[in-house]
């Protein structure tokens, strides 16, 4: 295992990079990249945060919400993603959602071994927020379940429940992809581009955050057939209904506006995802589900503007306040 060194977002953040071998995908060696917020003193639980599609950790004002309420604070970069992505990888590549588990695994150890005896609370945004359920839905299969591994519970922001678009795109579309995967896993499916989410984020174009265009491109990375099927055999498997075994948060917009190009109502709306399909499915979660609109959030609800996220803020802590003990 790797020791823990600096972090691009220099002190008090650090990094250790996870051997995880050989790509399973035939892309050579892979890694993922667990950073953590440096905690003095003893914490009152820890959270274990993991991003989206075109997404990697830089969200530090996230990080230091959860330290100013006494969380250890740690976040992954899943494998061919941000700070694990390696020349040969294709950006974000998997053929199964479940072989993330070897990194989500790893993590959770490390974590529970640096903070033994407190709660742990899990959180992730779009294509992460359908990974974790997935991923505890198997754990709960295993003896003890998610609670005898120390979780306690799940935040998600604005979690990629279904497939966006059209009705077919569901259905005959879907069957598609997957005829087109089995040929040729990584090749671009040929989608309209767009910039506007990425545009409405980075302070360089008028947005408020800063963040490595090469880990996150305006336009996001290409998807490819095969990355794509293994998300809609994660939808499938969460609209039979799940069971992560511990209380949930899910937090949207109060609206979708897709557009090409930049709109003022980028700034106000979900950009990337349908809310309504987040609300539709948020129940398959299993036991206790809370699931709220943040009026004017984008779609990373923690990337909105100044009000809707404050507000964010306030349900998030008002829910902690409430399952977490």
């Amino acid at each position: 295992m790797s020791e823990w060194t600096e972090d691009i977002l220099t002190d008090p953040y650090e990094r250790m990079t996870l051997d995880l071998g050989t790509d399973p995908d035939g892309e050579g060696a892979i890694t993922a990249t667990l950073v953590r917020r440096r905690f003095e003193g003893e914490p009152r639980a820890a959270m274990i945060y993991v991003h989206g599609f075109t997404d990697y950790f830089f969200q530090t004002e996230l990080a230091e919400f959860y330290a100013d309420r006494g969380y250890a604070f740690y976040s992954l970069d899943l494998r061919k993603c941000g700070r694990s992505l390696s020349d040969g990888h294709t950006p974000h590549y998997v053929s199964d959602l479940s072989l993330y588990d070897a990194e989500l695994d790893r993590a959770l150890k490390i974590v529970r071994s640096e903070v033994p005896d407190v709660p742990i609370v899990l959180s992730a945004h779009s294509t992460g927020g359908l990974i974790l359920p997935l991923w505890l839905d198997r754990m709960n299969l295993e003896p003890g379940g998610a609670r005898g591994r120390g979780i306690a519970g799940l935040v998600l922001n604005s979690p990629w429940f279904d497939l966006q678009g059209a009705p077919w795109m569901r259905t005959i579309g879907t069957q598609a992809i997957r005829a087109f995967s089995k040929a040729k896993p990584r090749t671009p499916m040929k989608l309209p581009s767009t910039d506007a989410y990425g545009v409405s984020l980075h302070h360089e174009h008028g947005g408020q955050w800063d963040y490595d265009l090469v880990w996150k491109p305006l336009a996001g990375f290409p998807v490819t057939f095969g990355w794509m099927t293994a998300v809609r055999r994660g939808h499938a498997a969460l609209h039979r209904g799940l069971d992560i075994g511990v209380p949930s948060l899910v937090l949207r917009s109060h609206r979708t506006w897709f557009s090409r190009k930049h709109h003022e109502k980028t700034d106000t709306s979900d950009a990337v995802l349908d809310v309504r399909q987040i609300g539709r499915w948020a129940g398959c979660l299993g036991g206790d589900v809370t699931s709220l609109q943040v009026r004017d959030a984008r779609h990373d609800v923690y990337l909105s503007n100044d009000e809707p996220r404050a507000e964010a803020y306030r349900l998030t802590a008002e829910w902690l306040d409430r399952w977490i003990p």
